[in-house]
């Protein structure tokens, strides 16, 4: 019980002006975050889709322009021509293509928001899996260098009574043989914990190798979450948005498959500048005219019921893609509770058993230093602690992490 109560203290005594808080963390790598950034683009470059497709309802004004020069030269005519032919067109109806890209593009532009969203909720998700991580890895570092101290406190006692002929070379064999034991897995546990804290700092945009002491760890007491209905958590979920909006964006993909096969018109009017025909003075004139242009296609081969198919195919991927996330989206929110409930019952029950664990382990060394108990007694009770105290740090972590995948799950 007296070690536990040391490492607890020793875990507890942070700088405080060196701490990183869990909000802070999340911030920072908010800020850094190169998906956040891409998903950003993403939406500013669905937005300006929107605005290009919504310019098809205005009239475009265009300018042809040609200038030729021929290579032999006739009597009477001029070697050039050229002629300059500005256009204002109007389409009045082109078979419903303008609408149909604008309703795509304005989803799409939706979709992109819900994207962008969705991106932050694994963005914060991340980042709370990495802060949790570092701090199980350093409470797995810490567990082990008090292990290790424990072994070699035996071990003085151990080579003391050996010395005096009071225990045979067999109990220096085997405290020697745990203590290597323990020393290899101490130099594994500070590989976890310096591969955590890279991870930790590269996340956020810092140096790999900066310090890094946190406000919070996994052995805080962390509220539990109040579960969310089914319905409720599919009304939060940006990507199941998503996904809906992508049903009616194929919807409006269908009326842009037919378009083409519409009829189409169009009015406006024009204008000429060019030399007289043919070019013997180099005198010029300038006209103009209006027109009312009529498309009809009749027989394309049956050209518009496969693109009109294919596109409705497309359409109906969408809805059962929708109907998949929603089934994936109702699994996860039982399953995560689940995990969420069964994680908090197992810190419990680790807690209580490593507070025995922690009691044994002292009367056993103490009745080892009185030779009341056997080496083995001794050994046996170190081992038991420190799985139980592993098992604690595992079931602190897992209940963390269960807390914040819930949180994502349903997008609070």
């Amino acid at each position: 019980m007296k070690n536990y109560l040391i490492l607890s203290a020793l875990l507890a005594f942070v700088p405080a002006t060196a701490q990183t808080s869990l909000g802070d963390y999340r911030q920072a790598v908010t800020e850094y975050s190169w998906e956040l950034k891409v998903a950003a683009s993403k939406s500013d470059a669905a937005s300006q889709t929107m605005g290009q497709a919504r310019t098809g309802y205005l009239p475009r004004l265009s300018l042809d322009g040609s200038f030729t020069a021929t290579v032999h030269h006739y009597d009477g005519v001029e070697r050039w021509n050229f002629s300059v032919l500005p256009q204002l067109v109007q389409t009045v109806y082109g078979g419903g293509a303008v609408r149909a890209a604008y309703k795509q593009a304005e989803l799409g532009y939706d979709i992109a928001l819900c994207d962008e969203e969705f991106t932050q909720l694994d963005v914060r998700y991340a980042a709370e899996y990495t802060y949790w991580n570092l701090s199980a890895m350093e409470l797995y570092a810490a567990s082990m260098r008090q292990y290790v101290n424990i072994i070699r406190s035996l071990k003085e006692v151990v080579d003391r009574r050996f010395a005096e002929g009071y225990i045979a070379k067999g109990d220096v064999l085997m405290i020697d043989a745990r203590l290597s034991e323990a020393q290899y897995g101490l130099v594994s546990a500070e590989q976890n914990y310096t591969v955590a804290l890279h991870n930790f700092n590269i996340l956020r945009g810092t140096d790999p190798d900066l310090a890094v002491e946190l406000a919070q760890g996994i052995r805080d007491s962390l509220p539990q979450p109040v579960r969310v209905l089914p319905d409720e958590v599919l009304g939060r979920r940006p990507d199941y948005m998503a996904a809906r909006l992508r049903s009616e964006q194929a919807d409006a993909g269908i009326r842009a498959a037919r378009a083409p096969f519409n009829p189409q018109v169009s009015v406006g009017i024009g204008g000429s500048w060019q030399p007289y025909f043919p070019n013997r003075t180099g005198a010029t004139t300038v006209d103009g005219s209006a027109f009312v242009k009529l498309t009809l296609p009749i027989f394309h081969w049956g050209e518009r019921r496969r693109a009109t198919g294919a596109a409705r195919a497309v359409q109906r991927q969408s809805e059962w893609n929708t109907a998949l996330l929603h089934d994936n989206i109702v699994r996860d929110e039982m399953n995560g509770w689940t995990a969420l409930v069964n994680s908090r019952a197992q810190v419990d029950a680790t807690e209580q058993s490593l507070r025995i664990a922690g009691e044994n382990l002292d009367i056993s060394t103490y009745s080892y230093g009185e030779g009341l108990s056997t080496i083995l007694d001794v050994l046996q009770a170190q081992l038991s602690w420190i799985q139980l105290y592993t098992n604690a740090i595992k079931a602190h972590y897992n209940y963390a992490v269960a807390v914040s995948d819930y949180l994502r799950i349903t997008a609070q």
